[in-house]
C-alpha cells in the first residue's frame, strides 16, 4: 500500500508540471477560428493542483510551487517581450511620422519587428514545453529539479 501512495504522490507531482501545457490543445481552437481567450491558462493547470494536494504531501507542494514559479516567471518574461516590442513599434511610427520615411521602408521594419517578435515568443514556448516535460519526468521519478532562469515567487 505504501508504494501505491508513493505513486500517486510522484503522479501528482508530475501533473502539476504538466498541467500548464493545458493551453496547448486550446491553443488549436483558436487556430481552427473558434475564438477563445487563452491568458495566463498556463498558471492555472498547476494553481489548482497545487492548492488542491499541498496539503496531503510536501513533494506535491515543493513541484506545484516550482511549476507556478516558473510559469509566473514565464508569464513576466512574455509580457516583457511584448511591452519592448510596442516601444519598437510605436518609436517607429515616431520616426515615421516626423521624417519622410517611404511606406515601403516602413513596412520592410514592421515586418522585421514582427519577425523577432515572433521567433521570441517561439523560443519562449519552446523552451517551455522542453523544461515542463523534462521537470514532470523527474517529479514522476522522485527527483528534485529546478527550472533555470526561474524567480522564486513562492518559497
Amino acid at each position: 500500500m505504501r508504494e501505491q501512495d508513493n505513486k500517486q504522490i510522484r503522479i501528482w507531482a508530475m501533473l502539476c508540471h504538466l498541467s500548464a501545457l493545458l493551453w496547448i490543445p486550446l491553443a488549436l481552437l483558436v487556430l481552427l477560428k473558434i475564438p477563445l481567450y487563452l491568458p495566463l491558462l498556463n498558471l492555472l493547470g498547476p494553481l489548482i493542483i497545487w492548492r488542491w494536494k499541498k496539503a496531503q504531501n510536501p513533494w506535491i507542494d515543493f513541484q506545484g510551487k516550482e511549476a507556478l514559479n516558473f510559469q509566473l516567471s514565464l508569464t513576466i518574461y512574455t509580457l516583457v517581450v511584448i511591452i519592448i516590442s510596442l516601444f519598437l513599434v510605436f518609436t517607429t511610427c515616431g520616426i515615421a511620422l516626423t521624417t519622410d520615411m517611404k511606406s515601403q521602408q516602413l513596412e520592410i521594419i514592421f515586418n522585421t519587428l514582427l519577425t523577432f517578435l515572433g521567433i521570441l515568443i517561439l523560443l519562449l514556448m519552446l523552451m517551455q514545453l522542453i523544461l515542463v516535460i523534462f521537470a514532470a519526468i523527474k517529479a514522476y521519478k522522485g527527483q528534485h529539479y529546478r527550472y533555470p532562469f526561474t524567480i522564486r515567487f513562492l518559497q
